[in-house]
């Protein structure tokens, strides 16, 4: 066969991914606020975007009546859907409100938005940001930093200082190793740890120590109560944690009325004590579904219109900006900025609906657990939802991705009720890994201390109830629920 150079035409098929489908796939998968985050980026750039923030009377009219239970099936929109899990139809509550005129294009379903007061209303700027700094609360940097520069005069000490309080975590915990902080800064290894001595005596009692056995002794050494009893109970926590008096007599050569009495002391100390100043701001979780008990039987499944955020097409400004175009350069800007503009508006509601498609058939598979709570959980998998509703099982997790629930047993991610099956005993059925989880939790919450019951005791139990469970998975699912063993409950309550 000669090896030449030719030229071949060929034809195959393939699936392309534009930016505009990835956009929308990853939209699916945002967060509420990371949504409202992407669409004000997108309104900043965007000149014929707006974000709606105006309260629609029939959306007032809407949630009044939802609440109530007076109106009728046609404005709520309810759809009765045959449960496999019960015989009793499951009513769904579509709450979606589309809006298109003259001047918007867009998805609108948030209810009233009530704008957030300030607490400094009524206040000129220079009063406000006075009444800030008063409110402010020093961090924990701020108050070593300060001890530092009151406590220490040696200028190179001060400097270690400021490298030693820079590598503290939230707890107090020094996480950096001396000798790459001596090798940074170029010092002497015994000249850091000087003055590791000395930031130790700051408050609060217990900052920069290396672990939790420096932390107790740094505060016990405070109160003039670290003996060498102690100091050997502090070396060995492992065993304080398991509750072993007996041990801890060999060990600190004491009685055991001393042992609890030291053990209550080491338990009065701040293992965190720098959590005392705060840490990073943990986020509220917002719901992005509701589900709620109907007057009529069933449930109302309703997507919060107050995470959907309301953005409209302003067609009237377009037309105007469009008339005045005189070169190509700039009507290009615009027609690409209008099919950009409606584009995000399509996707915001597509992933809307695909959110309440989602949740709905959730709650239609888990209606056991909205009535009756954990116990009743079924198995569950992303192929069982996706098979229903006709999706692949890529989108449905990232439809669940982010995404919380709230029931009437409280705020859940969507992806609490996906959980795997754990064999029936008879091989009659299945029992959800988490309602396992919840009997073990009561079945060890209701133990006596004459009858503690081991890992072996429990799956005689479950068997007894009809579920096939080993006794190594007894032991993952009670570890990962930080329940101690046996051995280490029956020391607890004799204690």
């Amino acid at each position: 066969m000669p090896l030449s150079p030719k030229l071949e035409l060929r034809q195959r098929q393939s699936l392309v991914m534009t930016p505009q489908l990835q956009q929308s796939i990853k939209l699916l998968q945002l967060s509420s606020l990371d949504l409202a985050e992407y669409v004000e980026q997108e309104v900043a750039k965007n000149p014929l975007l707006e974000q709606d923030e105006t309260v629609k009377h029939n959306e007032e009219f809407s949630e009044q009546n939802t609440e109530t239970g007076d109106s009728s099936e046609a404005e709520l929109g309810i759809i009765e859907l045959e449960s496999s899990v019960t015989e009793t139809p499951l009513d769904i509550d579509i709450n979606e409100v589309m809006e298109i005129d003259e001047y918007s294009v867009g998805l609108n379903t948030s209810i009233q938005t009530v704008g957030a007061h300030s607490e400094h209303q009524g206040l000129s700027g220079l009063e406000a940001r006075f009444e800030n700094e008063i409110a402010r609360k020093d961090t924990l940097r701020d108050h070593l930093l300060t001890q530092l520069g009151e406590e220490i005069s040696d200028p190179v000490k001060r400097l270690i200082g400021v490298q030693l309080i820079d590598s503290l975590n939230d707890s107090g915990y020094l996480t950096s190793d001396l000798e790459a902080i001596a090798s940074n800064i170029g010092c002497d290894h015994n000249l850091i740890e000087d003055t590791l001595l000395e930031l130790q005596d700051f408050d609060p009692p217990g900052v920069f120590a290396r672990d939790l056995s420096e932390c107790l002794s740094i505060q016990l050494n405070e109160q003039d109560r670290c003996d060498p009893a102690m100091e050997l109970m502090i070396r060995h926590l492992d065993l304080v944690a398991q509750n072993d008096i007996s041990s801890l007599c060999k060990l600190c050569s004491v009685d055991a009325e001393d042992i609890a009495e030291m053990v209550n002391e080491i338990r009065g100390l701040n293992p965190k004590p720098g959590l005392a100043f705060g840490a990073e701001v943990t986020q509220t979780v917002v719901p992005d579904v509701f589900v709620n008990k109907h007057t009529k039987g069933g449930w109302l499944v309703r997507l919060n219109s107050e995470n959907l955020p309301k953005v409209l097409v302003n067609l009237n400004y377009y037309s105007k900006v469009s008339a005045k175009a005189t070169n190509e350069e700039d009507r290009s800007y615009l027609s690409e900025n209008l099919n950009a503009a409606n584009w995000l508006v399509k996707a915001l509601d597509q992933r809307a609906k695909t959110i309440l498609k989602v949740a709905t058939e959730i709650v239609t598979q888990q209606n056991g657990f909205m009535a009756d709570g954990v116990g009743k959980l079924r198995p569950l998998n992303l192929r069982d939802i996706a098979n229903k509703i006709e999706m692949h099982e890529s989108t449905v997790s990232r439809v669940t991705a982010n995404k919380y629930i709230e029931t009437p047993r409280g705020i859940y991610p969507m992806k609490y009720f996906f959980t795997p099956a754990i064999p029936s005993a008879r091989g009659t059925g299945t029992h959800s890994a988490e309602s396992v989880r919840a009997i073990i939790r009561s079945l060890i919450d209701k133990e006596d201390l004459n009858a503690i019951l081991s890992d072996d005791k429990i799956v005689e139990i479950l068997r007894t109830n009809d579920i096939d469970i080993a006794r190594r998975t007894v032991a993952k699912y009670r570890d990962a629920m930080h329940i101690p063993s046996s051995i280490q409950r029956k020391r607890q309550k004799k204690s």
